[in-house]
């Protein structure tokens, strides 16, 4: 008999095998129909085998759907994913088939000529249209402007019979990108390295490389150049981008619209379901040559991938905490090493993980070292706080305020960068000291002045704010503590009422439009000071952008998170490269209660390389990576009790293994969210050890009851 290995789209720890019947043809890839208690799921085939017989009946499969197949190198990385992250297989699978499951678009109504009917009085506007349309179909409206006619004229041949209406199936069409249409002007580094990935692509085969160059250094048009040069030998190539932000995706969208005389495709969360129907049907028929996306883009059906490219690759964006639990950035490289492609991880504040792997020449280093053409990177200060105070609630020191000033009087902008949203992180009372929190959930409450609201920014709980407070009652109480981004733009418009004053975080611009309308406000000169969160601190081009003030530049360094001080560096990095990216010089002031901080002190000097050999010597002391790996077990219920129980038996059933420890159980940092009481194992392994097989073999020792979610997460970025 044959026998079929199916994934089946939901959390199910291995595939589920069938008989296939007699006459029935299946292969790896194959979507097929099985039945699964009463009633038929779509499956993918991850193999189909002969065998003699079966110690238990297996059921049948129903039919082949008539789908497209999964190229068989997509369920390799499918399955090999599911393995490095401890995640069921089959949502892996349904990840790949996300696109497939949306639903299809309308379908397209247009007009055509019904045989030889002419009509009863042939004027000249008729005959425009007939001449117009010929042989095609076309939908009217597009007809009646083609033909320079009114929508009546085409509407009385319809009622009159000449024409008829049809619809017809809606089907993406990607214009084919040109190489040769407008080739950028590259200087010396970044033809090296646009060469380097393009000879990479040319031999085939698994290649990574890091493309490390300063803000400003042109990495974009380097690994443009590259896809061009890629496509020119390869015109059936496909090449895929990842972006950590949806904001960042029309500025790219734009310029490779203009590189390649064709826009690409578009892959993320704000793409209606519809269109990413056809995006993938494209991409598996081979249709699609550009692909713009989200990390979720790694997932789509690749016929001919050739080129990937992870930009920002340093990003946590790129890490997935809910649902399926990824980092993007390494399967990306997973993903390209199955597929014998070359993939390019570009950043000018590269993560350590990936500084290391070039250090040990597991990637080739492309290193752009110059801002392209004229422009010079920002001169960075750092203003001690403890020197010049701001005044009581307020939070720009006198220097930034001149510095403000200055910057006005030159017709210039200014970037005031916190990464804080709302107008106060934390709502006290003055009575009694309690701190609004969300219901059944630890986080505090952030007050939003735009909305009159207070968030929950985990969990989204949102209530207009009391006028008592919720613990002692007492009236007109509750005070605003610590600055968010809408706070210091009402400090601003005081300062400087008559500067146009806008603020960029992702409530002001919570969807890909509104984000692109900001962005080209700010582009135009339309806006003379923006204060922002992170999501103008990457990727964009401000030409007019001369000073950044950085409001809190050690707010990210407080906390116990492992890659607190990388993380600070990489984003202050970014937000002070926003200055001075054209033909005017920039400058950036860091406000600081530490400026002796080596964190600090190393972005004044400009000094990165300090700074990751002390980072790396700090981690390698403590063996965490990259020196070691990390994995995190999150346990989470309702049930408080149910978690402890299963926490001490997790605790109990450790197996025996050297170089790896295990730390906890302990309750989470935020041991409370929507109700569900949460607690954290943390294991570290050296590099060399097996850590999957670990936590296979450690989680196969216990039983997890149905009111306790239990969570996996390998090399965590969030430690909440």
């Amino acid at each position: 008999m044959k026998v079929a290995s199916v994934l089946i789209p939901l959390p199910v720890s291995e595939a589920f095998d069938y008989e296939v019947p007699e006459g029935m043809d299946v292969a790896r890839g194959d979507q097929v129909a099985v039945p699964l208690g009463p009633r038929l799921i779509r499956g993918v085939v991850s193999e189909a085998r002969e065998t003699t017989g079966s110690n238990r009946r297996l059921k049948a499969i129903d039919h082949v759907l008539d789908d497209p197949r999964l190229p068989e190198r997509t369920v390799d990385f499918v399955e090999w994913a599911a393995r490095w992250t401890l995640s069921a297989p089959g949502e892996m699978a349904a990840a790949a088939l996300k696109g497939l499951r949306a639903p299809r678009p309308r379908p397209e109504r247009r007009v055509r000529r019904v045989g030889e009917r002419l009509p009863a009085r042939p004027t000249g506007p008729r005959t425009a249209v007939l001449e117009t349309l010929g042989e095609r179909s076309m939908p009217g409206p597009d007809l009646a402007r083609a033909a320079g006619v009114s929508s009546g004229v085409v509407k009385g041949l319809l009622d009159e019979g000449v024409l008829e209406t049809i619809e017809i199936e809606a089907v993406a069409a990607f214009d084919a990108p040109d190489p040769e249409h407008a080739p950028a002007v590259l200087n010396p580094d970044q033809a090296a390295a646009a060469t380097a990935i393009a000879a990479a692509t040319g031999k085939g085969g698994f290649a990574p490389f890091l493309l490390d160059g300063v803000t400003g250094s042109g990495k974009t048009e380097a690994y443009l150049e590259a896809a061009a040069r890629t496509l020119k030998v390869d015109p059936a190539a496909q090449i895929l981008i990842l972006l950590p932000e949806i904001a960042l995706t029309q500025d790219l969208i734009a310029r490779i619209t203009a590189r390649f005389g064709a826009a690409p495709a578009e892959w993320h969360s704000g793409v209606a379901p519809p269109r990413r129907r056809q995006v993938w049907e494209a991409v598996v028929a081979g249709r699609c040559n550009i692909v713009v996306g989200a990390r979720s883009a790694l997932f789509l059906p690749f016929v001919n991938l050739r080129l990937v490219v992870v930009d920002e690759e340093h990003d946590g964006s790129f890490k997935q905490d809910e649902g399926l639990v990824y980092h993007g950035r390494d399967l990306a490289v997973a993903r390209a090493r199955i597929e014998g492609a070359t993939v390019v991880l570009a950043s000018a504040t590269p993560s350590l993980e990936t500084l290391w792997n070039a250090h040990q020449g597991r990637y080739g280093w492309l290193k752009l070292a110059a801002r392209h053409g004229t422009a010079v990177l920002p001169e960075v200060s750092l203003l001690d706080l403890r020197a010049c105070p701001p005044d009581p609630q307020t939070w720009l020191s006198q220097p930034l305020r001149e510095a403000i000033g200055e910057t006005l009087l030159r017709g210039e902008q200014t970037l005031l960068f916190l990464n804080r949203r709302g107008y106060a992180p934390v709502v006290l009372c003055r009575a009694c000291g309690h701190r609004l929190t969300a219901p059944d959930t630890d986080s505090w409450l952030v007050e939003h002045r735009y909305t009159g609201r207070l968030i929950c920014h985990l969990t989204g709980f949102t209530m207009a704010r009391p006028k008592h407070c919720p613990s002692c009652g007492a009236a007109d109480s509750l005070v605003s503590v610590g600055p968010g981004v809408e706070r210091v733009e009402e400090e601003v418009r005081q300062l400087f009422p008559e500067a146009r004053t806008a603020v960029f975080s992702s409530d002001t611009a919570p969807d890909a439009r509104s984000a692109r309308a900001l962005i080209q406000r700010m582009t135009d000169g339309e806006i003379d000071i923006l204060v922002a969160t992170q999501a103008a601190a990457k990727g964009h081009n401000f030409p007019r952008l001369t000073l950044v003030g950085v409001v809190d530049a050690d707010l990210g360094l407080r906390g116990g998170d492992l890659r607190a001080a990388e993380r600070t560096f990489q984003l202050l990095t970014q937000a002070t490269g926003r200055a001075g990216r054209a033909d005017r010089p920039g400058r950036a002031v860091l406000q600081t209660w530490t400026p002796e901080h080596p964190v600090l002190m190393a972005l004044a000097a400009g000094d990165r390389d300090a700074f990751v050999a002390a980072e790396l010597a700090e981690r390698e002391a403590a063996f965490l990576p990259p020196w070691g790996r990390l994995a995190a077990i999150i346990l989470s219920s309702e049930n408080a009790v149910a978690v402890e129980k299963l926490a001490r038996e997790l605790a109990g059933s450790i197996p025996n293994a050297g170089r790896l420890e295990v730390y906890g159980p302990a309750d989470a940092p935020l041991a409370l969210v929507r109700g569900r009481r949460r607690k954290r194992l943390l294991v570290r392994a050296d590099r060399d050890v097996d850590l999957q097989g670990f936590l296979r073999a450690w989680l196969a020792r216990v039983k997890v009851p149905g009111s306790v979610r239990l969570t996996v997460d390998v090399d965590p970025y969030s430690f909440l």
